[in-house]
Formats: structure tokens, C-alpha cells, sequence
């Protein structure tokens, strides 16, 4: 009897996600993006939602919330209903952010619904045009007969720009301070001004100052090069063999969100992700769609947990918030 009892729970409580879904939206999404406005995530954000929203029928509303290199905004979405209705918008240091807390805030794998992976782009090693270097060995042998003059700038701690920079310290033996930003477009502007050195940071946001003269790109970190900059060179060419390290973005949920929910979202993320207007603009920054399936996309934290943690265990990476 108490078996019986449980798969009629089960069925009712599946035929009641699978009504929710086809209901699924009736009102306003929220998507939070936890950066500042203009970087490449939220650039990337707003180009997925314009779409997304005209294929669902409903506003999606975007809210940024810098701050603690992302732990504001990822929390807002944590402690929101797992309805549908809240998001989240977020590279691939959703993921990682976790694995850098002296105190655990959140747990990237429990505490989230992967809904999406959007696609991912390379990172641009680039510098202003106050310092003197045309090439990656050129700022290594700058770095180190000046300890302490060059610095980065990173979007935020435990970000893939963060761990860009402390690997590159570490396996060349650099002493370049990192100074943190709340988001890409502070990070870069810094940068530009003259008043960092160097900055690793995701291709959509850097290209637009490369392409201006404004930054000089020194490397990218992809396994091989990229066609809207065939003449830079990977860091995988001489300066670290096998190195790549990519940005992936992608839209999470609270935990426990509806699987009838996740998959519809999913299909129409999808779906957004290949219409030919959005995905010109994603190709113009050597962006790549992915079509993963949420279990997928479940499966691909996983891995890059696993992969980026012994990173950050070797590196000894620790940040209290």
C-alpha cells in the first residue's frame, strides 16, 4: 500500500511540473547578472535574453548585481523561489567562485539548477600601450627585471581572468600584483587608462579595444588561434605547452527547479542560441554556441571542478568575502 501510495505522489507530482511547464511563463522573468553593465557577460546576457524573451512571450528583465566577484548576485538566485520566473546569467566563475572561499558561501553542484550553457570564448592576454612589450616573452623578461612594476587587473576573484593571472604568475615565476574590479568594463577601462598593466579577461570585451588601438593583445588562451586575430598567438606556443583555459557561460536556476521547467528552457535557449541574427553577433567575438542538454551541462561542472580545483589547490588560492 505504501508503494502504491508513493508512485500515485509521484505521478501527481509529475503531471503537476508538466502542467506548470506548459503554463510556463504567464508573467515577467528576472535574469540577474552578476557584474557590472557593458562587460562581455553582460553583453552576452542581454544579446541571449532579447531573443529568449521573444520566443517565450514574456519580458525578461535584466538585473545586475556586482559585487564579491559574482557571490552577490549568485546568492540572490540561490534564496529565490525555484519557479522559473528568477535566473541567472553567469560565466564559467559560478563554477569556480566556490573553490577560491576561505568560507564556503554557496555549493556550485547543490545550490543551483543547470539549465544551459550558452557557448564559450577565449580569453585575450593584452596590455596598454604604455608598456613596452610586442609579445608574451617580452613581458616575462619585463616582469622580472622589475619586480613589482607591472600589475593585472582581473574582473573579480575565483573568476577565469583571476585564474588566468595567478597561473600565468606561478608558472613563469612573475611577481605582477593582481588588482581586483567588480566586472570586465572597470577591469578593461583600468587597464586602458594606463593605471594596470595587464589584463586576461574574455575576448567579447577586450576585442572592441584591440580593434581601437587602445590595447595591444599579446596571447590568447585558447588551444589555437583565433580567426578575428590570426596574427596573436596562443599561450600554448612556446610560453605553456597544453595550456587553455576558456569562458564559458551559461543559465542557472535555483535548486530543485522544476525538470519540466529546466528542459523547456532549455530547448528554447537552444533554440535562441542558433537563430542567425544572434548567433552573427556571438561569432563577431569568436564566441561558440554549445548545445548541451542540462544533464550535460551538469556533467561539464563537474569535470571543470574537478580540473580547475587542482589548479587552485596547487596555487593555494584562498579569498574571505
Amino acid at each position: 500500500m505504501r508503494i502504491l501510495k508513493l508512485a500515485l505522489l509521484c505521478t501527481t507530482l509529475n503531471l503537476s511540473g508538466i502542467a506548470q511547464a506548459q503554463d510556463y511563463p504567464n508573467k515577467p522573468i528576472r535574469m540577474v547578472i552578476p557584474y557590472t553593465p557593458g562587460g562581455s557577460i553582460d553583453s552576452v546576457g542581454r544579446l541571449v535574453a532579447d531573443q529568449l524573451q521573444r520566443q517565450l512571450g514574456q519580458p525578461i528583465v535584466i538585473e545586475n548585481t556586482p559585487g564579491a566577484s559574482g557571490l552577490l548576485g549568485a546568492m540572490n538566485v540561490k534564496k529565490a523561489k525555484a519557479d522559473g520566473y528568477t535566473l541567472l546569467f553567469n560565466a564559467s566563475s559560478q563554477t569556480y567562485l566556490p573553490l577560491v572561499m576561505a568560507k564556503k558561501t554557496y555549493d556550485a553542484q547543490r545550490d543551483f539548477t543547470p539549465i544551459a550553457q550558452i557557448g564559450y570564448v577565449p580569453l585575450i592576454l593584452a596590455v596598454n600601450n604604455q608598456v613596452p612589450a610586442k609579445s608574451i616573452g617580452e613581458l616575462v623578461q619585463l616582469a622580472k627585471a622589475n619586480p613589482g612594476k607591472y600589475t593585472w587587473a582581473t574582473s573579480g576573484l575565483g573568476t577565469t581572468s583571476h585564474l588566468s593571472e595567478e597561473t600565468l604568475n606561478r608558472a613563469l615565476g612573475l611577481q605582477m600584483e593582481i588588482v581586483a574590479y567588480k566586472g570586465a568594463v572597470p577591469q578593461l577601462t583600468d587597464v586602458v587608462g594606463g593605471h594596470v598593466s595587464a589584463a586576461i579577461s574574455p575576448m567579447p570585451g577586450v576585442l572592441p579595444f584591440v580593434q581601437a588601438g587602445r590595447l595591444r593583445p599579446l596571447a590568447v588562451t585558447s588551444k589555437t588561434r583565433v580567426a578575428s586575430l590570426p596574427e596573436v598567438p596562443t599561450l600554448a606556443e612556446g610560453t605553456l605547452p597544453g595550456f587553455e583555459l576558456l569562458s564559458w557561460y551559461g543559465i542557472w536556476g535555483p535548486a530543485d527547479l522544476p525538470p519540466a521547467i529546466t528542459d523547456r528552457l532549455n530547448a528554447e535557449i537552444a533554440k535562441a542560441v542558433e537563430t542567425p541574427a544572434l548567433k552573427a553577433k556571438l561569432a563577431e567575438s569568436s564566441f561558440v554556441p554549445t548545445k548541451f542538454s542540462p544533464a550535460q551541462f551538469k556533467q561539464l561542472i563537474a569535470d571543470d571542478l574537478a580540473k580547475i580545483g587542482k589548479v587552485v589547490k596547487e596555487a593555494g588560492i584562498r579569498i574571505d568575502f
